[in-house]
């Protein structure tokens, strides 16, 4: 048996006993032994993972009772990758979970089900054939789903996140399904290579694009099927939510390149472009709703959002750019979708854990009843800090590099050799260049908005006020994705290198190591070296550092002013900005958009009428894809269940009249 083969087995043992521990586990012990199986398990993976990149071959193969042929998992290099991603955050998750698991999440069903939802993110990648990949699929789609729903007896909300979670998560499966029934039945095999053999630009292959493309944007929350985002990942416990949005939609991500890659690699340019616009769309609008939300946790949901339609917008260019043959920018362009998956996983995670951290001493997730936390709660917000960097993409961070790898492929990816590439490529460039700055602008003022209200300034409530850091047990974990952060964006050069040579020996010459940890792109005349960007930058900031600490020894602080303080130290916390009002001026620019809805109650002083004793506003801003797109649809299914009722009263006779037209029916059709 070869090293990978023993890997997955490895995996499939860990996650039976981790499961029958749960089970059968005394109370006071379940946390700390089912988690540190989880743990072992996601290092199984991890370590399996890796070898899969190193270019490892092997695997395992199942054989079955039914008519048809064995399952084999065996990743290549790029499913190694994405199950080194998934591993790595559940082994985050596993460590957190064992430290923050309270009430109806440390229950025997919630234990059992964290193992299946691990195991099922990284068999996905593991698989070679559609059957293997879709049993996968819903293995982890069922471990998520009872995970999530382990507080839906004690909060009403949780059981309709369940219900969108489950519907969405099995129309993303049928359109999978539906998408990998017409590749196998256009070439004759269930197995991927056999799909691939489908031929390039025939109907079959459209229509298998178009439904693949759907199934796995469902899963990777792109607009407009992400409406079950902001609903699920706040509701459920927080080390789930980071392990749904850090790994579960990477599973997305790795579905999009497996059809862009390996089942329709010869892809006409009209592939390329819808990608880039549901790409496009999806960045905008998450980040949009991030930046206007006051809830944390919704705030991470939507940002996610925005952060999947970057990496979609990333593998659209490199579609577009390769069907017009410009080979280096369409490579540049692939590898900045890989390190935006890889980055996204690392400080998304980091994100929703700190965000548990929070819920964890202070029972709040409204930002507008948050603040001071950051001198109460010093790791978390070290922690939160820099993952809050990396997602607003701030140099030095993993976010940064590949972005600017995506700015500089999308740059040069309209010419070619000083010639213009297409006139698609030369409109489509600069519109995703505009796409990409404007989101990166509201996702900086959308973290500096989560960690300034959050952190700094006075609390805004009694819990804020009384919190205190979280155990180690739950710190530990923030900490190691906090490093990873940083790490993954002080070397990228050796990280592009490693993630380029995942998806082909030539796309792994298209990003090279230079200098101190820094990436060069030679096909496209682009370096950067951020040990020596921090290096520069330190030696221009230091003599300001040293002439601000003479200034402040010769001139002592007169005023004890907070950062964020709102124009002083007498400040009251009601003074100060929240999370509403400094959203306030954006929900106006973008109010067409937005369609916020607002209550202003005013109550009078008793002796005038012109004296104002209180004014009360509330703002809510919903949802426009689900008001106006889902609800209509699903207020229709109501009347017609409601219409359904009358014909479905309970009578036998009408039963059997129904059975007697049925019959008729189909005796005349038969007769046709």
């Amino acid at each position: 048996m070869t090293n990978l083969g023993a890997g997955l087995i490895l995996q499939l043992v860990l996650a039976a006993v981790a499961m029958l521990t749960a089970l059968t586990i005394a109370p006071s012990l379940r946390a700390t032994v089912t988690g540190s199986l989880s743990a072992l398990l996601a290092l199984a993976g991890l370590t399996t993972g890796a070898l899969a990149m190193t270019g490892a071959t092997g695997g395992i193969l199942i054989p079955l009772a039914l008519p048809m042929d064995a399952l084999i998992l065996a990743p290549d290099r790029l499913g190694g990758l994405f199950m080194v991603v998934v591993s790595v955050v559940g082994l985050l998750v596993s460590i957190y979970g064992i430290g923050s698991a309270t009430g109806p999440a440390t229950s025997r069903t919630a234990w059992a089900a964290l193992p299946i939802f691990l195991l099922g993110m990284q068999l996905v990648p593991a698989a070679t054939d559609s059957v293997s990949f879709l049993l996968a699929w819903e293995i982890m789609t069922l471990g998520s789903t009872v995970l999530l729903l382990a507080d839906h007896a004690s909060r009403a909300s949780v059981a309709s996140a369940g219900i969108w979670y489950s519907a969405m998560s099995q129309l993303s499966f049928f359109l999978v399904l539906a998408g990998f029934a017409v590749l196998a039945a256009a070439t004759g095999g269930t197995s991927f290579a056999a799909m691939a053999t489908i031929e390039p630009g025939s109907w079959a292959a459209n229509l298998a694009f178009l439904l693949l493309l759907l199934g796995f944007g469902g899963k990777a929350e792109l607009v407009p099927l992400h409406v079950w985002v902001p609903r699920v990942l706040p509701e459920a416990p927080s080390h789930v939510s980071a392990a749904m949005s850090g790994a579960m939609v990477k599973i997305g991500v790795y579905g999009a390149l497996l059809v862009c890659l390996r089942l329709l690699p010869e892809a006409p340019p009209w592939w390329g472009i819808l990608i880039m616009l549901l790409g496009g769309a999806s960045a905008l609008y998450g980040i949009l709703q991030a930046s206007v939300s006051s809830d944390l946790k919704v705030l991470l949901a939507y940002s996610t959002t925005e952060n999947m339609g970057l990496v979609f917008l990333s593998l659209g260019a490199s579609v577009l750019l390769r069907s017009y043959d410009a080979v280096a920018a369409a490579d540049a362009a692939l590898i900045a979708a890989l390190l935006l998956a890889v980055s996204h996983a690392v400080f998304k995670a980091t994100l929703f854990l700190g965000a548990g951290a929070i819920i964890h001493a202070t029972g709040e997730r409204n930002l507008d009843r948050l603040g001071g936390l950051g001198s109460r709660m010093p790791w978390t917000a070290l922690s939160f800090g820099i993952a809050s960097l990396g997602a607003a993409a701030i140099p030095v961070t993993s976010g940064f590099v590949a972005e600017w790898m995506l700015l500089q492929s999308l740059i040069h990816g309209g010419r070619l050799n000083g010639e213009v590439v297409s006139v698609a490529a030369s409109v489509a460039m600069p519109l995703a260049v505009a796409v990409v700055a404007l989101t990166a602008g509201l996702a900086l003022l959308t973290f500096v908005k989560a960690y300034g209200i959050a952190f700094l300034a006075r609390p805004r409530s009694s819990a804020a006020a009384l919190a205190h850091d979280v155990p180690l047990l739950m710190r530990f974990p923030l900490l190691l994705g906090a490093l990873g952060v940083l790490a993954l964006g002080l070397i990228p050069g050796p990280v592009a290198a490693v993630v380029a040579a995942t998806v082909g020996p030539q796309t792994a010459l298209a990003a090279v190591p230079v200098g101190l940890g820094g990436v060069a792109l030679p096909g496209i005349g682009a370096v950067l070296d951020p040990v020596m960007l921090v290096v520069l930058s330190a030696l221009v900031l230091i003599p300001i550092l040293i002439a601000i600490i003479v200034s402040a020894r010769t001139h002592p602080e007169r005023i004890n002013a907070l950062p964020w303080g709102g124009g002083g130290s007498r400040a009251r916390p009601r003074m100060q900005y929240t999370a509403t009002s400094y959203a306030e001026p954006l929900v106006r620019v973008f109010d067409d958009v937005l369609k916020p809805s607002r209550d202003v109650q005013v109550t009078h002083v008793g002796e005038s009428r012109y004296l104002v004793e209180r004014v009360k506003i509330e703002q809510t801003v919903s949802d426009v894809i689900e008001t106006r797109l889902y609800r209509p649809v699903l207020n229709l299914m109501q009347r017609y269940g409601i219409v359904a009722r009358y014909a479905a009263n309970g009578s036998i006779h009408r039963y059997l009249t129904y059975s007697f037209v049925a019959f008729l029916i189909v005796l005349i059709v038969v007769s046709l």
